[in-house]
């Protein structure tokens, strides 16, 4: 095991904005791609630090708190990926908003630990739930928007993604506990304006 799982302090990264997922197999730490994938990012930031509006799934009503606390990881494709982000632990959530797609030719699912924003299959249509590759699946490329990159905690994203499943649900849902936002140094200079 390297970094988080190890014991690794946020001192050891390098300067960037991270989100450390606590999950009943162990710590996942992420970093996130603020300069490539701006919207996603401040999308994932906003819900899981409890600063953006998301749907209560109970009420119905918009509410602003940490989405990612005490849920599950709901869906899990054998050695390609682990799905997070529905409060349901159903899969089919609405959250209440959708977010653009943002692809780049150099951000492909090339191997594994790549975090990425899940969506319906359209464009334009990711929201609230999330994803982290087991694997290489490059017929992925330009139809989810990668939003960030493990850094420590591969052998817990394996571990939940070797759970006894039935079909793509797994027969006892891995718990995500927490999601924490950190950020190691000075914030990015924002750009001037022409």
């Amino acid at each position: 095991m390297t970094g988080a799982a190890a014991g690794e302090k946020p001192g050891d990264l390098p300067a960037g904005l991270y989100a450390v997922f606590t999950t009943s197999e162990g710590m996942i730490t992420t970093k996130l791609y603020e300069k490539y994938a701006p919207k996603s990012v401040e999308n994932f930031v906003g819900l899981a630090s409890g600063t953006k509006a998301w749907r209560d799934p109970k009420t119905g009503a918009m509410v602003k708190r940490p989405m990612y606390d005490n849920i599950t990881f709901h869906r899990i494709i054998r050695d390609e990926m682990i799905q997070s982000g529905d409060p349901t632990g159903m899969g089919n959530h609405n959250c209440g908003f959708t977010i653009p797609d943002e692809f780049l030719i150099g951000l492909t699912f090339n191997g594994p630990g790549k975090l990425a924003v899940a969506n319906t299959g359209q464009p334009d249509s990711g929201a609230c739930q999330f994803f982290i590759t087991a694997g290489s699946v490059p017929r992925w490329n330009q139809t989810y928007t990668i939003f960030g990159e493990v850094v420590s905690g591969m052998p817990v994203v394996m571990a939940i993604n070797h759970i006894p499943l039935r079909g793509d649900k797994p027969v006892d849902p891995p718990r995500l506990f927490s999601v924490r936002i950190q950020r190691v140094g000075p914030e990015p200079k924002a750009k001037a304006r022409k």
